[in-house]
């Protein structure tokens, strides 16, 4: 899965990449135009560790998100055609608002304006691609129910409307996955702030903003993530503390990201490996089992399913079964997120 890292030049979009990823790729305007930078990062997950106290496996397995960190475009404003195409490339975007203050940006942070701004660029982006099919398929003999929909969809964002709040059926929307909608896609907010606004909540406007076009929102300092990232553990604690957080914001990114993507994770368990598998939320107990192995799928007897949270209060499968914990569950099964699963097939 891949979620790419979008802003406006000046908003700090690749110093969270940095700060996200460990990696040092270049920053500044213009220092990575045209470029986009690659990283693969492992999903915070302490369920995982809880995991390897009880098994002492030979390893641990996090699920992992990629970003990618989409090169600036062209201009000092606006997204080019290139920055547009490579946002398409990504399941779901990440935007990046500078909220902090900059000596050497010639206006003060706008927030507000930034998130606006995407969304107007991403609506007429999508607006140009329904016009387009639109006057194609009217050249041809066209399908009415594409056609029914493409005026369903040039209606709605005629109005200034991102794709992502239009109420269609799954058939509905199968017929234009070709077309990579971009204002469809799944958005986080990443409110970048100065280091002494990193505990404090977001401007009302942005949150009201977020909350009306349900999108996540989080907040944090680009620049000191990107410290802390460098630090040892017990340093890291500390410091994180001195800013009155939990953690490091960093995880809360990740893990909302990662949520973003309707993603959740089944564990499994044992002496080789304690892993988290990401999947879809609302997959099959059979489906699921596809992600470890194909053969686990075609051969699917039953799920053995026990929650962690029991897993780990009972500290063993023996007792979590004899508490009526563990429990037999059919290939129809909904899998949960923190379902820790071993499945029985035939080979």
């Amino acid at each position: 899965m891949k979620i790419g890292l979008v802003g406006f030049p000046g908003s700090g979009k690749t110093t969270v990449f940095n700060a996200i990823t460990g990696l040092s790729a270049e920053t500044g305007l213009g220092a990575s135009r045209g470029k986009t930078n690659l990283g693969v990062v492992k999903v915070p997950d302490p369920r995982i560790d809880g995991l390897a106290e009880i098994y002492k496996p030979k390893k641990k397995t996090y699920a992992e998100v990629t970003f990618s960190d989409i090169a600036a475009g062209a201009g000092a404003q606006g997204l080019d055609r290139n920055v547009l195409n490579s946002m398409r490339e990504s399941d779901a975007l990440c935007q990046v608002v500078r909220a902090f203050d900059d000596p050497a940006a010639p206006t003060p942070p706008n927030p507000l304006q930034e998130a606006t701004d995407l969304e107007v660029e991403t609506i007429l982006a999508d607006l140009e691609l329904v016009e387009k099919r639109l006057e194609r398929i009217k050249k041809e003999k066209a399908n009415p129910r594409e056609l029914a929909g493409l005026e369903k969809l040039k209606e709605h964002l005629d109005a200034s409307k991102p794709l992502r709040s239009l109420q269609m059926s799954e058939e509905e929307w199968a017929l234009f996955v070709s077309l990579r909608f971009l204002s469809v896609k799944p958005l986080l907010l990443v409110l970048n702030v100065d280091e002494d606004k990193v505990a404090a909540p977001p401007p009302a406007e942005i949150e009201q903003f977020a909350q009306d076009r349900g999108l996540g929102l989080v907040v944090l300092s680009a620049k000191v993530e990107e410290d802390i990232a460098h630090m040892e553990p017990a340093e890291q604690k500390e410091f994180v503390a001195s800013l009155g957080l939990d953690e490091p914001a960093r995880a809360r990114f990740i893990r909302s990201a990662f949520a973003l993507l309707e993603l959740i994770s089944f564990l499994t368990a044992g002496e080789d490996d304690c892993r988290a598998w990401p999947i879809r939320r609302g997959l099959s107990a059979q489906k699921a089992a596809g992600k470890i192995h194909s053969d686990i799928e075609r051969g699917f007897i039953r799920a053995e399913v026990v929650r962690y949270e029991d897993l780990a209060a009972l500290k063993s499968e023996a007792k979590a079964r004899e508490a009526g914990k563990l429990r037999l569950e059919g290939k129809e099964y909904v899998v949960q997120d923190g379902d820790v699963i071993n499945f029985r097939f035939n080979v």
